[in-house]
């Protein structure tokens, strides 16, 4: 066997570790990704230099940095790893079959309809991929993202674009103040948040992006609420608007506005009514981190909404939003 054959052959397994080290430069950062012990990594670097016969990292200070050699190398690693999930991309849509993992980490308010919409129509087309999903407060989904824990984030405001992560609108959903259906303005078509300036407030917690949003329209409004209660997602909160403590400030329960259902005997109800302010609403995307590969059911489930969510998601919206 030749001796550059023979070297090729035993860096071929170090590849996707250099091609995650020279993205990041962080040795800690690279083992959680790639979910192995940092000592892998080290390991990895070092037999990767011995093989090149060049050093691939220098100390500097307590972090590390790549190497002229490193840097040299590290475009031909990644056109490598490329061209190896292009052959593999080829022969799974040759064999029609689809397999692999999608990640979506996803606020609490999208598991009920919007992202199951979008997986029903993957799995009708690639029923073999399989879906890990996390759910939690939006800047715990971002967090997840850029963590590479997840390979997208389904969050309201929108994820901003930038240090590698790109994001998709899809679609923007109103806002509505949510109050007991006896309250003295339950009858109203819509309200001016200064009217409830004396009310008791139901909220979300901190770094929940609806929190975040309604603090924005009460400021606008010209008063600071009185925070009654603090509730983990907003199930909690409509039952506790529902009970007569306090009015809140979230998207639309289901299609049309209004939940309409009464229990007069224990006093139980609420109604969803406009907001009178240009700002109630929410932007609603999609977000991805750019890498220099993707696993094939990523990026197709990446460009199945990019190219359909809209149509996809569009009778949701209109119900949600009240508009024919």
């Amino acid at each position: 066997m030749e001796p550059d054959h023979h070297q090729l052959i035993q860096l071929l397994p170090l590849l996707p570790v250099l091609a995650e080290l020279g993205r990041t430069e962080h040795m800690t950062e690279t083992a959680e990704i790639l979910g192995v012990p940092q000592s892998t990594v080290g390991r990895a670097v070092a037999r990767a230099s011995a093989i090149v016969g060049a050093d691939l990292l220098i100390r500097d200070g307590r972090g590390i940095r790549l190497t002229p050699e490193a840097r040299t190398l590290l475009p031909y690693i990644e056109a490598a790893l490329e061209n190896f999930q292009a052959g593999l991309d080829r022969v799974r849509h040759e064999s029609d079959v689809v397999r692999g993992r999608v990640g979506v980490s996803f606020q609490h308010t999208f598991g009920e309809a919007t992202l199951p919409l979008l997986i029903s129509a993957f799995r009708g087309l690639h029923p073999h991929a399989v879906f890990e999903l996390w759910q939690g407060p939006r800047d715990d989904c971002l967090k997840q993202l850029a963590s590479g824990e997840m390979d997208f984030a389904l969050t309201a405001p929108i994820a901003p674009e930038g240090k590698g992560i790109r994001s998709l609108p899809l679609y923007r959903e109103p806002l509505r103040v949510v109050l007991h259906y006896r309250h003295p303005l339950a009858g109203r078509t819509s309200v001016h948040l200064s009217e409830l300036r004396h009310d008791p407030y139901i909220t979300l917690p901190a770094g929940v992006g609806l929190r975040a949003l309604g603090e924005a329209l009460l400021r606008e409004a010209g008063f600071r609420p009185r925070i009654a209660f603090e509730v983990q997602e907003s199930t909690s909160a409509r039952g506790l608007v529902s009970a007569g403590l306090g009015f809140s400030i979230l998207p639309p329960a289901g299609p049309g506005s209004g939940t309409g259902q009464f229990l007069p005997k224990a006093e139980l109800g609420l109604v969803e009514m406009a907001i009178e302010s240009d700002l109630a609403f929410r932007q609603i995307g999609l977000a991805w981190r750019e890498r220099s590969f993707e696993p094939d059911a990523v990026r197709l489930f990446r460009e199945l909404v990019v190219a359909e969510g809209g149509e996809l998601l569009a009778e949701l919206v209109r119900a949600r939003s009240g508009t024919p």
